[in-house]
């Protein structure tokens, strides 16, 4: 008899758990009560015991993976029993298991003795997991491994993209990928089986698998479409940066492209993220180390190009290129063109002297790092005053519903903040920003701009704004007219603050020229629900709060 280890309720508001380290490994004896695997929430860190003495059976959660409360993660046999006797369990999170036969031909009469057929109705499904709330399918941007190749537990097996993130899946169990049903490219539900792996040494089957990058509705009809199209060629990963002594620690293919772009050989590099798994910021560091080194002389950027050659001669690689657009490209233009047919849009500029803010920030930054060990950068200030204008103009922190003819003043404001990645544009959400101090909200915007950049944002962060802020300026612009970001009315867009001479009034009231330190603001709103005049009242409201400059730090 077999007993289940689920994860437990970790606390009256938490709903899930994440697995950070696995204490045993398959095969091992345990004894009752003995910490088995470790447990992240949002809230704690514990260590999960285990339910019984016995045999660890199964792991069915990987290390980084996240569950709700009650799924199953582990399954512990009797004392004294065989982990290889243990029953093939479906991986929790999912709409329900899926049995799934892997019929295998008999081996040709040359082939090594070593590669025994799995017999009928072996293997472990592979599913999409669900990926967030509001997430209900995923389509299959890249396979990792071809069909035949070896797996082992953990190792990531595919990259899936959905309409809020992108990440990778990986193989529920070792073995040898006997087949894929989902081709690169198509697009599947929740629940459906993507794969099938096999016991080691067992011999993958005859029968292509599928080719068409057509969307894949269940998984009934996945499997029946693998009998008939031939199997697809992934595309191979980068490796040619990692040493060989280093590939046994997998990278990802962003991390990988990176290290290859600024020249980092990742074998020399420690990694910092879970498991001692390189991350890009290990890689971006490293570069970094290298760029101020004497024997290294810095890459040129683009525009260091075009300044010390003729422009004629700084080209970008993409140049004469055609390429399929990737998966968030295609989301973002579908979003875009989507508000602007959906919505009234217009936009108000106001320009606002933020010298106030600037001298503030450069008194207090050295000992607002040292104290709250975040830096301190010009966008609390500007969230900080955003939020508590807000507070005060309810119709630009709102939503409207058409078709019921509502329209819905939120109780909080939950700021979208637009972050520039190497895949596209992502907004990820300060829940509740008007309860956060500045240093909260310094916290918060390192935090998700740097998940958001590395591909560990979660979907769930990715939804719920009520109001977006977006900063065009970091990049150089003057100002924008920014796009909503439905379902909201309102966006408001910073652009760069520069020094110039503007008129102002001396102690006496006399009108004297003065450098100051100025920025645009654009406001883009929807005339359905917000007016002309309520967008300058607010736009005005905020002016007076920059300007002013009274912010706790």
């Amino acid at each position: 008899m077999s007993i289940q280890v689920t994860m437990p309720a970790l606390g009256e508001s938490v709903t899930e758990g994440t697995v950070t380290r696995w204490l045993k490994n398959v095969g091992d004896n345990i004894a009752a009560d003995e910490p088995l695997l470790e447990v992240s929430t949002d809230k704690v860190d514990t260590e999960i015991p285990a339910p019984a003495a016995g045999v660890l059976l199964e792991i069915l959660v990987a290390v980084d993976a996240t569950v709700p409360v009650g799924s199953v993660v582990a399954v512990i046999g009797e004392p004294g029993s065989s982990a290889s006797a243990a029953p093939t369990v479906a991986v929790p999170a999912v709409p329900e298991p899926v049995a799934v036969p892997a019929p295998v031909p008999a081996p040709a009469p040359a082939a090594s003795a070593a590669l025994t057929p799995a017999p009928q109705g072996a293997g472990t499904p592979v599913l999409l997991p669900a990926l967030g709330e509001s997430v209900t399918e995923g389509t299959v941007t890249r396979w990792l491994k071809s069909v035949g190749d070896n797996v082992t537990v953990d190792e990531p097996l595919l990259e899936v993209s959905t309409d809020k993130v992108d990440t990778e899946i990986p193989a529920p169990a070792s073995g040898v990928l006997l087949s894929i049903k989902v081709p690169a490219d198509a697009t599947a539900p929740v629940g459906t089986v993507l794969a099938v792996i096999g016991a080691l040494g067992a011999v993958a089957p005859v029968a292509p698998a599928p080719t068409a990058a057509a969307p894949v509705a269940a998984a009934a009809p996945v499997a029946a479409a693998a009998a008939a199209a031939p199997a697809p060629t992934p595309a191979p990963v980068a490796t040619a940066a990692v040493p060989t002594a280093n590939l046994d620690a997998y990278v990802t293919p962003l991390v990988r492209k990176i290290a290859a772009e600024q020249g980092v050989d990742l074998g020399t590099l420690k990694g910092t993220g879970v498991g001692g798994r390189i991350r890009k910021q290990d890689v971006l560091d490293a570069a970094a180390r290298s760029a101020v080194a004497p024997a290294a002389a810095p890459a040129p950027t683009a525009a260091t190009a075009l300044a010390a050659k003729p422009a004629a001669a700084a080209t970008s690689p993409l140049r004469g290129r055609t390429e399929p657009l990737s998966r968030m490209r295609k989301v973002i233009a579908q979003r875009m063109v989507e508000s602007l047919q959906l919505s009234a849009q217009l936009t108000s500029i106001a320009e606002v002297d933020v010298t106030t803010i600037v001298n503030l920030r450069a008194r207090n930054k050295q000992a607002f790092e040292a104290r709250e060990g975040v830096g301190l950068s010009y966008m609390p200030f500007f969230l900080k005053g955003l939020v508590d204008v807000l507070k005060l103009h309810p119709t630009l922190n709102c939503s409207v519903d058409m078709t019921a003819g509502t329209v819905t003043y939120h109780d909080g404001e939950h700021l979208a903040i637009a972050v520039d990645t190497p895949r596209g544009l992502l907004v990820p959400v300060i829940r509740d920003a008007g309860d956060l101090s500045m240093a909260g909200l310094a916290r918060k915007v390192a935090d998700l701009a740097e998940r958001a950049r590395t591909s560990q944002i979660s979907p769930d962060e990715l939804s719920g704004g009520t109001f977006t802020l977006t900063n065009t300026g970091s990049r150089g612009a003057l100002m924008d007219t920014p796009i909503i970001n439905q379902p909201q009315v309102a966006i408001l867009g910073l652009g760069q603050i520069v020094k110039r001479p503007v008129v102002i009034s001396d102690a006496e009231g006399n009108d004297v020229i003065a450098i100051r330190h100025m920025v645009f603001l654009s406001l883009s709103y929807d005339h359905r629900i917000v007016d002309g005049a309520d967008a300058a009242r607010f736009l005005t409201d905020l002016k007076a709060r920059y300007e002013h400059g009274s912010f706790e730090l």
